[in-house]
């Protein structure tokens, strides 16, 4: 880092940042935390305060299992793009309220995941309100509210 700023070593960090992404400079993800750091020479702490401040602001979000990426750009997790397939079935009425949801086997061969990955997609919808479980017998679609 040059010369420290009076606004904020990490928001110099996080204005710089920004600039790169509106460039399109890191349109496979951010560099990671260590990266950073090595870069702007500051400590893991501060790159962590500048990527916090661009999470709030809405530039990047941080995927599980692929890191952070620009927010909007392609790579969204699995779980994120099951539970949008299946948010636009309850939409547009395939999946009515009060209907059964496929069974975490078929929806595993359906999407080619993992059953973590759909019991995370299926578990994100019941927290949102999308889908309620009732004990031993299955996921229901919510009625609406």
């Amino acid at each position: 880092m040059p010369s420290p700023s009076p606004r904020g070593t990490y928001q110099v960090i996080s204005q710089a940042l920004r600039e790169r992404i509106a460039a399109g400079t890191y349109v496979d993800g951010l560099p990671s935390e260590a990266e950073i750091g090595r870069e702007f020479e500051v400590a893991r702490t501060t790159v962590r305060r500048a990527l916090h401040a661009l999470e709030e602001s809405g530039d990047i979000k941080t995927v599980a299992g692929v890191g952070r990426i620009v927010a909007g750009a392609a790579g969204n997790a699995p779980y994120e793009r099951i539970m949008a397939d299946l948010l636009e079935q309850i939409r547009s009425g395939d999946l009515p309220a009060g209907t059964r949801l496929p069974s975490e086997a078929t929806l595993v061969e359906r999407y080619g995941v993992s059953r973590g990955t759909v019991r995370r997609a299926v578990r994100e919808l019941e927290i949102a309100g999308h889908v309620e479980a009732r004990h031993g017998v299955g996921r229901f679609v919510s009625s609406p509210s």
